[in-house]
């Protein structure tokens, strides 16, 4: 056997030996550092991770229009879409990465009408070989005229042998890629579920207060019209009316605000499901509904947090792309070699084409051997390596901010919880405090100033138990934003 014919198998020998090799660091899932529990603590919370998916959690609050307009929007929303394209992006990326460990076979076809010069010193031996006879170079080769025609058709194949894993580093990375564009999009759609939740329910408590409100100016005319029949009573003097017809004002001045506040809030929604403006009016009119106080918030307990944040997922996922690029540019520093092929027809004319004596083959390995490029590769593997430092760097941030974000988010809630217990029972003791001040009023008892001011902190505790109430309310929202909203444990 010849030293060509031995060749061959040993390079297979050599493929066989080295398919399994993939230079680089492997990644290795990190290991988050988290506490055993969670230090602040809420009483309508519990730290037992539900079996049931949590992915409906806004439907705690018992209303259907809201569950109907989260709904919609995941489907309309151009942020989901967007994410959408991404996913579908990354995808492509990584068909396009795999490609690369499969051979590459292309067919081509050609013709070509070639004109040799007479005047170059390769004619000119051409000439005196054939015997010095005029033809020039046509006659100094049997067969060959001069321009001369030549057509060709056939396969070609070129197979690169990963040996060192640059392919597979790279569909790696694709991979990582594609999961973290799959986390951008949960992320994209958690957040949208917290805004659609939140831009509804500032939309019930601005109605809400607006009911106050008006209740408010409902009131304040009441006691002008009773200011005004004690003045004709002798009752009450001029300053007394002038006063109950200023807080009958200020009370009507209340509105205006709120009627701004609940139209942005409309819009805001037809915004996030990608509607123009006011498409949405009709609809949330005729489904106003108060809302409902929301079931306890789920907790599990923060080593599942980095398991369920798509913020943290996504973080992890480009670490891991950022640890497979390491190993694409290190595979750059070591030899490729190919395998190459060809098979076809080559002739002058098109009736000796299909003849076999017309056909070629070629076949035969080979090898690119970086030898000097100033250091480019090696930068490379320098430039990853930062990379997957900073990534690994963003990931431990991202960690670190969501145990933040749910310990703040869980201190939140328990702040408004505990608000809107004390300002419940002050709204009942000052509604309380009004109607003894109307009775001690009309017994003669208290002036009418005194009854003008019992109606004023009345009205202000109303507001504020109504505030809090929606406080409340967003701040469960902001709690399961922060848990990484609607989730199933798997």
């Amino acid at each position: 056997m010849t030293p060509s014919n031995l060749f061959v198998p040993a390079l297979l020998t050599s493929v066989l030996a080295l398919g399994g090799c993939a230079v680089g660091p492997r990644f290795v899932t990190p290991q988050a550092g988290m506490p055993a529990g969670w230090s602040a603590t809420s009483p309508n919370t519990t730290t037992t991770v539900p079996v049931e998916s949590s992915a409906g959690w806004w439907r705690s609050f018992g209303d259907p229009e809201l569950a109907d307009l989260i709904d919609r929007a995941m489907g309309a929303n151009f942020s989901v879409r967007q994410a959408a394209l991404s996913i579908g992006e990354a995808r492509a990326q990584r068909r396009m990465a795999a490609a690369g460990a499969w051979p590459q076979v292309d067919a081509t076809a050609s013709y070509e009408n070639s004109r040799i010069s007479e005047r170059t010193a390769t004619s000119s031996l051409l000439a005196a070989a054939g015997g010095g006879h005029g033809g020039g170079v046509a006659a100094a080769i049997p067969g060959l005229t001069n321009p001369f025609e030549q057509y060709q058709y056939g396969l070609s194949a070129t197979w690169e042998l990963d040996l060192f894993g640059r392919v597979r580093r790279g569909v790696e990375a694709a991979d990582a890629d594609t999961d973290a564009a799959i986390w951008d999009g949960r992320a994209v759609r958690v957040s949208l579920m917290a805004e659609v939740a939140a831009a509804y329910l500032d939309l019930r408590a601005s109605e809400a207060r607006r009911g106050v409100a008006a209740a408010a100016v409902e009131t304040s005319q009441a006691l002008l019209k009773l200011a005004r029949d004690s003045r004709g009573h002798g009752l009450t003097n001029d300053v007394d009316l002038a006063a109950a017809a200023g807080a009958a004002a200020s009370a009507e001045a209340e509105l205006p605000p709120l009627d701004r506040q609940i139209s942005a809030d409309k819009n805001q929604l037809a915004l996030l499901l990608a509607l123009q403006p006011g498409a949405l009016d009709a609809e949330l009119d005729k489904a106003a509904i108060p809302l409902g106080a929301p079931a306890p918030v789920p907790l599990s307990l923060p080593a599942n947090l980095a398991r369920r944040r798509p913020d943290v997922r996504r973080a992890e996922a480009q670490l891991h792309a950022a640890v497979a690029r390491q190993g694409v540019a290190t595979a750059a520093l070591y030899p490729a070699i190919s395998l190459n092929t060809g098979f076809g027809y080559q002739a002058s004319n098109t009736a000796q084409l299909g003849a076999w004596a017309a056909h070629y083959l070629t076949a035969g390995p080979s090898l690119d051997l970086p030898i000097f490029d100033a250091g480019q590769r090696r930068a490379n593997v320098k430039l990853m390596d930062l990379r997957a430092r900073s990534a690994a760097l963003t990931y431990a941030q991202t960690v670190l901010t969501a145990l933040h974000e749910v310990n703040d988010a869980i201190t939140a809630y328990a702040s408004a919880q505990s608000q809107e217990a004390r300002l419940a029972e002050a709204a009942g003791d000052q509604r309380a405090a009004l109607a003894m001040a109307r009775r001690s009023f009309a017994a003669g008892a208290i002036s009418f100033r005194d009854v003008l001011l019992a109606q004023d902190k009345q009205e202000q505790a109303d507001l504020a138990r109504s505030q809090a109430s929606a406080q409340t309310a967003q701040a469960v929202v902001s709690l399961y934003r922060a848990l990484g909203g609607g989730w199933r444990e798997e």
